[in-house]
């Protein structure tokens, strides 16, 4: 039975998470100091080019990033809410062990009894062929062998 882990418990659900709301709070913040160091500078009137210009491309880098971390959010919630969807399997009933009891009391399974076979049933193997039996090469050959060689010649 294979079981699947719980979305809790799942690394790669909460580094999305975790990262998503990093990449969020980091774009939050740059697009919110940005902009005010660049209204402060408009309304002063002290606005220098690199704040005007640099802080419109900062702050659209701040916006993809805290898009980024919102998309990401919504994807972990959607990913969550398909996860409850679908239907966990009932965990393993685990039986425990009760080491007290002596073994004279537990049945024998069917199983671990010796299988009786009828007598009658039993039969001997068929030989077909002699076994292959390892000889010396000093023993003499059987005369069968021998005579058979005679005639061939």
């Amino acid at each position: 039975m294979t079981s699947r882990a719980r979305l809790i418990t799942s690394i790669p659900f909460w580094i999305l998470v975790a990262g998503s709301v990093v990449a969020g709070a980091v774009g939050l913040w740059i697009v919110v100091d940005r902009l005010g160091t660049l209204e402060r500078g408009l309304v002063d009137g002290t606005a220098t080019t690199a704040q005007v210009y640099g802080g419109q491309s900062w702050s659209v880098v701040g916006a993809v990033l805290l898009g980024a971390g919102v998309v990401g959010l919504l994807l972990a919630l959607a990913l969550a809410a398909a996860k409850s969807l679908i239907p966990q399997g009932d965990a393993a009933v685990v039986e425990t062990i009760d080491w007290t009891a002596d073994e004279t009391d537990l049945e024998p399974t069917p199983f671990a009894s010796e299988p009786t076979v009828p007598a009658a049933t039993t039969a001997a193997p068929v030989i077909a062929e002699d076994p292959d039996v390892e000889v010396p090469s000093t023993t003499p050959a059987p005369a069968a062998a021998t005579e058979g060689d005679d005639k061939r010649a």
